[in-house]
């Protein structure tokens, strides 16, 4: 039957014999993914060489080698074969092989020169995949070697112009689609749950139109729910069909393939259905307008799914799935005007997934700055910094970026970066097999169940039957030898430990609530047995940093944490101050990253910093707490009034200025720990310091600490007074002074509080002698009658100075 693209091919051998790359742009329906690849065996240039053309998902991959081994009446296998992840039909005679992208990947870098290969296709090349992306680098890099090796890049709907000029290929265009497709608008009904809407747009579609249906929806979920809602709803000759990645082969092939005579088919299909997949019979598509792509956060090092609006390039080839027969319809379920809303193109991956795979790759083909090939979107660099980050901690390349010994070792297995370390390093200790296993559970979703324990998973996967179980266990033995085998059946979160170091989780704040060592929160269900463990091994995260769901862990013990990672664990001795105590206390910390793996009281051997929190936290409380002697309280009263009065040349020995800058106390506590510790000839050091002997001789000289009576007494003088500096004294021990007392060289007269011989206050003066002269006889007067047994003359100024009683019998 001739196809649109038909009319192209001439141009496409045409270029390929003049030059050696080229691009071709054909519509949905065209029939370029099983007409190009055929066209290319008789071309004169081939010679004896393979055509290789990469399909970016295995069930567009096994169907087309199926189609084009059918059109020339062979079987697969024969001329036209597939190689792809758990399965693959090549053989000696094998001249086309359709691979997906990630297995071309392996195949140029286990032989860079692609020897005995013609050409290579890059078909679909739209979705824009990192490993399409990749692979097409590559190969561009290989040409370098082989000068006669083909390049084409094939899509439905791509910007072919930018492309070819990156490529600096000529671009081939085909005709539009082989048939019409009616394109019919369903605004959504917000009081609707999705699957509803695509539900009643289906029995619509039934309703109205002959024909299959294939409807787009977003994931697995979302299939189930739809199909759940159609049961019971349609005729008894239509079969619902689910279409997802996690079915096995045969299942895949039973929903691709045509409705028995006199039936109807419903695929309920996610993304898998947008390429190169011709489902025969379908004349109908109801596309939501969602898809479910990958999103990686360097932040948390997670990927997670995220549900977006598919770009208009995609919304076309999703329609062009309605006419790849015949005439068809396609039920939008969005309004018209929401189209030109629409991105125009899928976001390449490259620009946002997780490039630890991508940088392994580029070190073993010996590049350690991307910028050394041809991307036609270059990796950001903070992912890029991120990806060769992970790689370091994997040991996997070195500080300049080029591969290690343990870094060629996992580029051997097909795995992820942090898989492949697992499996390698599983099968130095002798237990490849189950970690294998365990690898092939974290990427083939859906097998061994849904369990968030990983460890009944596993036990589960191992009991389970049927295809695509026994493939999978097939792969992981595959896997386990290039690893080194051996089955030692070690804990589950062992080995998940080395592939997700940075997500070792440790119990805070409560059953199910834990943090991972990257520092980001997730929880379980207080109900699940998981929740409960003190440390987990989290493989899937998803949500926020702050809320994360665990959807996938084991349980390790502290022992082999610290096994495995104990060069990265931190010794960390804290110091904190104890007000109650008023003493400052130590705590010797073990930390992996964020966990924190214990935390116990430790003697203080940091004496200084000790010192500096002891001060700190005594001025906090108050200065007044500090032991203080009478003469020291004294000294520091004396300076604080002389810069007072004589200004900033003096310091400052108040408390609130000393309570600002501890370090006149923490410099001479040095060896305290507690309040009690502290003496007070610690604080006479400190005040020397502060208080220099040549200042403190002036100090003494302008204010001295005490007052020398002429009854011989030696009295303090209260420089803290509210009134300025005072004197209490009993007034007969100044018998015989005829000048008031003063301090500053004489310029600042002292507060006299006269007191009587039992010590009460009788007057107050700042002028002695005119009290003398004045109220002094009143006082005399007064004092005789209450204390006979004391001299109280008439001139005072006459008069001995005394602190005693008259003798007796005088």
């Amino acid at each position: 039957m001739p196809l649109p693209v038909d009319d192209a091919l001439p141009d496409l051998l045409a270029a390929l014999a003049s030059g050696r790359r080229a691009v071709l742009v054909a519509p949905p329906g065209a029939g370029k993914t099983t007409r190009v690849p055929l066209a290319l065996l008789k071309a004169s240039w081939r010679g004896d060489g393979r055509i290789v053309m990469l399909e970016p998902r295995r069930p567009a991959a096994r169907a087309a080698a199926a189609y084009m081994a059918r059109s020339l009446n062979e079987q697969t296998g024969d001329t036209v074969g597939y190689r792809v992840r758990m399965d693959s039909q090549v053989s000696a005679r094998t001249r086309v092989e359709v691979v997906t992208e990630g297995v071309f990947t392996r195949m140029i870098l286990d032989d860079p020169e692609l020897a005995g290969v013609a050409a290579v296709i890059f078909d679909e090349f739209h979705e824009r995949s990192i490993d399409a992306d990749l692979g097409l680098a590559l190969t561009l890099d290989a040409t370098a070697l082989r000068d006669d090796l083909r390049i084409v890049v094939m899509s439905a709907t791509i910007d072919g112009a930018a492309i070819a000029g990156r490529l600096d290929a000529p671009v081939i265009e085909s005709s539009g689609r082989a048939f019409p497709v009616d394109t019919r608008y369903v605004p959504p009904d917000t009081s609707l749950r999705l699957e509803d809407q695509v539900a009643k747009a289906i029995q619509r579609a039934l309703r109205d139109d002959p024909g299959s249906v294939l409807a787009s929806l977003p994931g697995q979920a979302e299939i189930r729910r739809t199909a759940e809602r159609l049961a019971g709803t349609v005729a008894a000759d239509t079969d619902i069909a689910p279409l997802y990645g996690q079915l096995s082969p045969q299942e895949q092939d039973r929903a691709i393939a045509p409705a028995k005579p006199g039936r109807r088919k419903v695929v309920l299909a996610t993304s898998i259905a947008e390429t190169s997949l011709t489902i025969e019979g379908v004349r109908v598509v109801v596309d939501c307008g969602l898809a479910r792509v990958p999103a990686y956060d360097p932040a948390t090092g997670l990927t997670a799914l995220e549900t977006r609006r598919v770009s208009r390039a995609a919304a076309d080839q999703r329609r062009g799935r309605a006419g790849r027969i015949e005439a068809g319809v396609c039920y939008r379920l969005w309004s018209e005007g929401q189209t030109a809303s629409l991105a125009p193109y899928d976001r390449p991956e490259i620009l946002s997934a997780d490039l630890s795979g991508f940088a392994l790759d580029l070190a073993s083909w010996g590049i350690t700055n991307p910028a050394g090939l041809t991307f036609l979107d270059p990796p950001p660099p903070p992912a890029w910094a991120e990806a060769t980050a992970l790689l370091r901690r994997l040991d996997a390349i070195d500080a300049t970026g080029r591969i290690t010994a343990e870094g060629k070792a996992l580029a051997r297995l097909p795995l992820h970066p942090r898989l492949a370390h697992m499996v390698h390093r599983a099968g130095v200790e002798g237990d490849g097999e189950t970690a294998a296993e365990l690898a092939v559970l974290l990427t083939e979703r859906g097998l061994g169940g849904d369990d968030i324990d990983l460890t009944h998973r596993l036990e589960r996967f191992r009991r389970e039957r049927g295809g695509r179980a026994d493939d999978a266990r097939a792969l992981a033995r595959r896997w386990a030898r290039l690893a080194g085998g051996g089955r030692k059946n070690l804990p589950v979160g062992r080995h998940l430990a080395r592939a997700y170091p940075d997500r070792v989780a440790q119990q805070a704040g409560g059953r199910g609530r834990f943090r991972l060592a990257s520092g980001r929160g997730a929880t379980l269900e207080e109900t699940d047995a998981l929740a409960r463990e003190r440390y987990l091994v989290v493989s899937d995260v998803t949500g926020t940093a702050a809320t994360g769901r665990i959807r996938a862990a084991a349980a390790i013990d502290e022992a082999t944490i610290v096994e495995l990672f104990g060069h990265e664990i931190t010794s960390e001795t804290t110091l904190a101050f104890d007000a109650a105590a008023m003493a400052v206390r130590a705590r010797r910390q073990r930390r992996l990253a964020a966990l924190k793996l214990s935390d116990d009281t430790a003697p203080v051997d940091d004496f200084e910093a000790a010192a500096g929190l002891l001060a700190e936290g005594i001025a906090e409380g108050g200065l007044h707490r500090l032991p203080w002697s009478r003469d020291q309280l004294a000294l520091r009263e004396r300076a604080s009034y002389l810069r007072a009065t004589l200004g900033d040349e003096w310091p400052d020995l108040g408390d609130t200025t000393l309570s600002l800058d501890t370090e006149w106390l923490s410099s001479h506590i040095v060896g305290r720990t507690q309040l009690s510790a502290i003496t007070a000839d610690d604080l006479g050091a400190a005040l020397d310091a502060l208080l220099p002997w040549s200042k403190r001789a002036e100090l003494d000289r302008l204010l001295p600490s005490h007052f020398d009576a002429p009854s011989g007494s030696r009295l303090p003088i209260d420089y803290a007074a509210q009134n300025g500096p005072a004197l209490e004294i009993r007034v007969q021990e100044l018998f015989g002074l005829d000048r008031h007392p003063a301090v500053a060289g004489g310029r600042l007269p002292l507060l006299l509080v006269l007191l009587s011989p039992a010590h009460r206050p009788i007057q107050t003066t700042r002028d002695l002698p005119g009290f003398w002269r004045g109220s002094w006889k009143d006082v005399a007067k007064d004092l005789r009658g209450r204390y006979p047994r004391h001299p109280w003359p008439d001139d005072p100024v006459a008069a001995p100075a005394t602190n005693r009683a008259k003798p007796r019998g005088t």
